[in-house]
């Protein structure tokens, strides 16, 4: 396949994995309305970067990093839930403070490596670009590093649009949202993202007990 359909197949690729909304989505929401636009934007680049070395990952056939994540998924999964957990049990109880637009910002980078860590760390992240590519018919590229990394490239710009998407959306409409808004907008995020983490634990839970039958 010629590169640039590679291109062009990996930002497709990535702007449709990026879209649904799932724990990392609410919370870059969260910080993009209690914390400032570029907090938000910065932790969806965290998503789209660690989307593109998963993608690059399944794209070369990466074995040994690839059996990694499947056989110390227990332990990955054990840390990103009780990290999910924190997240979202710190984010309910505290208040949101709307950011001045002049207000200088600090904290992005401790932002975009922490969804950065969230994403990476889940084995399903790696693993389900293997699927991805076995729907779209994109063969394997082992070997073919120019190629693979254009579709890595690929799909970093299509996760990276969705979230660049996402934040100019809501910088426009930030001002409709009242601080009482967002404190709910803050509790139920918060409430949502802590069950997700518990979610993990007890997929954790059910899957000792399946083995140990």
């Amino acid at each position: 396949m010629l590169p640039a359909n590679l291109f062009l197949q990996g930002i497709l690729i990535g702007f449709v994995v990026a879209v649904p909304v799932g724990p990392l989505g609410l919370l870059c929401v969260n910080r993009a309305l209690s914390m400032g636009i570029l907090f938000g934007l910065y932790s969806g680049l965290g998503v789209a970067t660690a989307d593109a070395l998963a993608a690059g990952i399944a794209a070369l056939g990466l074995r040994l990093i690839s059996d990694f994540f499947v056989n110390h998924q227990l332990l990955l999964r054990v840390i990103g839930g009780a990290f999910l957990c924190y997240l979202g049990v710190k984010i309910f109880c505290t208040h949101p403070q709307l950011v001045p637009a002049g207000r200088p910002v600090k904290g992005l980078s401790r932002a975009y490596a922490a969804t950065f860590f969230l994403t990476f760390s889940n084995p399903v992240t790696v693993l389900s670009f293997f699927a991805i590519y076995a729907g779209w018919g994109v063969g394997s590229l082992n070997g073919h590093y120019v190629s693979a990394a254009v579709l890595t490239a690929g799909v970093f710009v299509g996760s990276a649009l969705w979230w660049i998407l996402l934040a100019t959306g809501l910088l426009l409409f930030r001002d409709r949202f009242s601080h009482y808004i967002v404190g709910w907008i803050h509790k139920i995020s918060g409430a949502v993202i802590t069950v997700f983490g518990i979610v993990v634990f007890l997929g954790l839970w059910s899957s000792r007990v399946r083995i140990g039958r």
